[in-house]
């Protein structure tokens, strides 16, 4: 919809998940992470989104936004395979209810990086009864998602299968040095991403293709899933190591899109491939709080990439933003970034929305520094302190473009 505008159905809002803002998360694989390796921070009580989500959402809704992107915490559904907790889904239903009360549009996230303890002692997503347990959750959550109109069946897909091959090889190593390395975190001592095993990469696909079917027998929603994109970009004679860097990184679960109603594009940097591969980004005074380059251009290339690879998936922006304390810097990086948004957009580019990341100052993984919120919390009595980041972006969003 080139040019479309809060009047006729454009998404404006922002994104949040479970483990990140609910708090005492205590029967996830990443609580139980949080115990085991030296230098990654405790969750804890996170932002007490869980008992506090009804002024989060009053909060996005009276700056003017309409539409938030939150999750369903399998953990807290299922805690032991096979029982679900009727008093959870009763809860993550009242969300969707106090979401829509507020005029939000919500979108769900089934699966945002955090599994059950089980699931992953079962041998997580390398588990020979992966799908069927992420399926049978699926078919009991849904009970509570007809009338919710955006489904997304897992967050960043290829990270998380980046992130499972790297554990496999580097937990002991991370035990051992103390140094935890987020996913989320970009630094000059970055473990390198290994390519990831097939076996997880087929699992995560396989996962979402018959999700995909559960959501379609289950509700009206909208189904796809969110990918992240790296926007890469070639150094001179690099393009066939940048085609190959793409492919796994990215393209691959981009194809897998192929019957989705929609595609989550999540962008917040470009990264330069070079002759030898992805190239380490330097220390600079305009780098983010992760370490990342500055560079709002790459919401522009990230979509153009998708619309081609997906072979033109209608496609919402689930996740765009800076790690910054700076507030200032986060509106000019999201206004410059929209702007290139909606030159796609005018170029014919099929775009239905733009949720911001995040809602809330929040727990990285890992991390309680780098802050991407629109609203800060603090941590000690979490009062929520809206940004002009917030006001602007409402704004923006009652004029329907930047």
């Amino acid at each position: 919809m080139p040019g479309s505008t809060h009047s006729d159905g454009f998404l404006w809002g922002a994104a949040s998940a479970p483990h990140q803002i609910e708090g005492n998360n205590t029967n996830s694989d990443w609580w139980v992470r949080e115990g085991q390796v030296p230098g990654l921070e405790r969750s804890g009580d996170a932002c007490d989104s869980y008992h506090r989500y009804e002024e989060d959402m009053r909060l996005l809704a009276e700056a003017g936004l309409n539409s938030y992107r939150f999750g369903v915490e399998w953990a807290r559904i299922e805690p032991v395979p096979g029982e679900f907790s009727r008093a959870e889904l009763a809860h993550y239903r009242r969300m969707i209810d106090t979401a829509l009360g507020f005029g939000l549009t919500p979108m769900i996230t089934l699966h945002h990086f955090s599994n059950p303890r089980w699931f992953a002692e079962e041998g997580n997503w390398a588990g020979e009864r992966a799908v069927d347990r992420f399926v049978t959750y699926a078919e009991r959550v849904t009970d509570i998602l007809g009338d919710v109109p955006y489904i997304v069946t897992m967050n960043e897909p290829n990270m998380l299968a980046m992130m499972l091959t790297r554990d496999r090889l580097t937990l002991k190593e991370q035990q051992r040095s103390g140094m935890w390395q987020s996913p989320t975190v970009d630094t000059d001592r970055r473990v390198k991403w290994p390519t990831p095993d097939t076996d997880i990469s087929d699992a995560l696909v396989k996962a979402h293709h018959a999700v995909r079917d559960v959501v379609r027998a289950h509700t009206d929603a909208a189904v796809g899933w969110t990918v992240a994109n790296r926007a890469f970009a070639a150094r001179p004679g690099a393009e066939e190591r940048k085609r190959e860097l793409e492919y796994i990184w990215e393209d691959l679960y981009l194809e897998a899109a192929s019957g989705d109603d929609f595609i989550g594009v999540q962008a917040y940097s470009s990264v330069w491939v070079g002759k030898d591969g992805i190239e380490p980004h330097p220390p600079h005074p305009d780098n983010t709080q992760v370490g990342s380059a500055y560079r709002p251009d790459a919401l522009g290339m990230a979509v153009r990439h998708t619309w081609e690879v997906t072979g033109h998936t209608p496609i919402l922006v689930t996740e765009n933003g800076i790690a910054t304390a700076d507030d200032t810097r986060r509106i000019a990086y999201t206004d410059e970034a929209l702007r290139h948004l909606f030159a796609a957009m005018d170029d014919g580019i099929d775009v239905r929305g733009y949720l911001h990341w995040s809602a809330l100052d929040n727990f990285e993984w890992g991390h309680w520094t780098p802050k991407f919120g629109l609203i800060a919390v603090d941590r000690e009595t979490f009062e929520r302190r809206p940004k002009p980041s917030l006001a602007w972006l409402g704004d923006v969003a009652r004029r329907g473009r930047p």
